[in-house]
């Protein structure tokens, strides 16, 4: 990962990370720390970070003016943040909500800094393909899934629970203004599993032990003093298919009479200390179950077809074409003079008039390669439904390059990681033993 940049100017925040980044293994995580809004904006631009550390805290920056940027232009927006906050002058939730446009995969106060910064930048750094390059989205076609192994650590969850979320933002499979509800249902249920499932912490026993001043950390770190307990992990699943997404969160704990609790809690309020990630996965999903056992939750949450993504700022003046189910926008073995910029929509990918893959917002652009390298169209591209996309011309995009020069980063990077991809199939290919 090598470099982090780090949107902060308060001495404090800066001692706690050169020590989280000092203490990592190999020492292999280097801060550059940016407060003046012209270097954090060349940053972001030129250098196409894949993880941002951002003080939402700090009342030197102009906070609200860089998150703009980054979300007027998203075509930098391919990278994670991990946001930073005072408890004393913001809140959690809150700042989710206020921008929700951007990745912001997990937020940190300031005692969490130290403990799980590294921690949670490893995590991000092991699942970067599958959050993060949305040029590398597998065929939805054929479905994509993946899981998580969580220890009961109840600090790390939101980070697991921003992942999720962000699988889905950033395929345009959600609307921004559900992804943070998405984000903090999830994590809810996964703290559920830790503390009533893996830990074993009763209804009586959790009121108990917040009426007596402790906070779910405390219990359960508590309870991980037995060895036992302490080994029994969350097991954090996504499988994402053509229409919808199904998120399971199983423990390892004995289970609970599901009704019993659904019932014991029906008439409790959102914000209670029982019961809220329940209420909160079943509002903001379209079907919440338990297994008999109830040691496993399976949260089914449809896509969101009308979801757009914002057109780029150097893009914003070109001509949009808007295409019906059936139409072909592109064809095989025709001229490449153009190419488009995806903003909704979903596309059949023909070679031979047979289907070879599909694209949509997820991928950026359509027919880059070989407008890039002046060949004929390889394939032909047909709608599966109404979209819109961003027709841009040769002269279109070298002038574009010109008032926006990290529009040429951006595609050299896109080009350069499609590539190491490619020899990374090949080189799988050939690993293959002969059958």
């Amino acid at each position: 990962m090598g470099i982090l940049g780090v949107i902060n100017s308060d001495p404090e925040i800066k001692k706690l990370i050169e020590a989280a980044t000092g203490e990592a293994p190999k020492r292999e995580y280097f801060p550059r720390f940016l407060s003046e809004e012209g270097d954090i904006l060349e940053f972001l631009n030129y250098e196409l970070p894949e993880i941002v550390l951002i003080n939402f805290s700090d009342s030197q920056i102009n906070i609200d003016g860089i998150v703009s940027h980054i979300q007027n232009d998203n075509l930098i927006l391919n990278f994670g943040i991990v946001g930073i906050f005072s408890d004393k002058r913001d809140n959690e939730e809150a700042l989710l909500k206020k921008y929700k446009a951007v990745n912001i995969l997990t937020i940190l106060d300031n005692y969490r800094l130290r403990t799980h910064l590294i921690k949670s930048i490893q995590i991000i750094e092991k699942n970067y393909q599958i959050i993060f390059q949305r040029e590398f989205s597998k065929n939805l076609l054929e479905g994509a899934s993946g899981s998580f192994i969580i220890d009961n650590d109840v600090l790390a969850v939101p980070l697991y629970a921003g992942i999720g979320a962000t699988i889905l933002a950033q395929r345009g499979l959600i609307n921004p203004d559900h992804k943070m509800h998405l984000q903090l249902a999830l994590g809810e249920l996964i703290i559920n599993a830790i503390e009533h499932g893996n830990c074993g912490i009763t209804y009586e026993e959790k009121s108990m032990g917040m009426e007596n001043g402790l906070s779910v950390v405390e219990l359960v770190a508590e309870r991980c003093k037995d060895p036992l307990v302490k080994k029994r992990k969350v097991e954090f699943l996504w499988d994402l298919q053509v229409d919808r997404t199904a998120f399971i969160i199983r423990d390892e704990g004995k289970g609970f009479d599901v009704k019993a609790h659904l019932r014991k809690i029906a008439d409790q309020d959102m914000m209670s200390l029982h019961g809220r990630g329940i209420k909160m996965a079943s509002m903001f999903s379209t079907e919440l179950r338990y297994n008999d056992k109830g040691n496993e939750v399976t949260l089914l949450l449809k896509h969101d077809a009308s979801v757009e993504h914002e057109v780029p700022t150097g893009f914003s003046q070109e001509r949009i074409v808007e295409v019906k189910k059936g139409d072909i926008v592109l064809r095989e073995d025709e001229p490449s003079d153009y190419l488009y910029y995806i903003i909704s929509g979903n596309y059949s990918v023909f070679h031979n008039l047979k289907k070879v893959g599909s694209l949509s917002p997820q991928d950026i652009f359509m027919g880059e390669i070989a407008f890039l390298l002046n060949q004929r169209r390889s394939a032909s591209v047909q709608a599966e439904g109404p979209g819109k996309l961003v027709l841009l011309t040769r002269k279109t995009l070298v002038s574009i390059i010109r008032e926006y020069p990290h529009y040429g980063i951006f595609l050299s990077k896109l080009l350069a990681r499609r590539l190491v991809r490619a020899n990374d199939q090949n080189a799988a290919l050939l690993a293959r033993p002969a059958t």
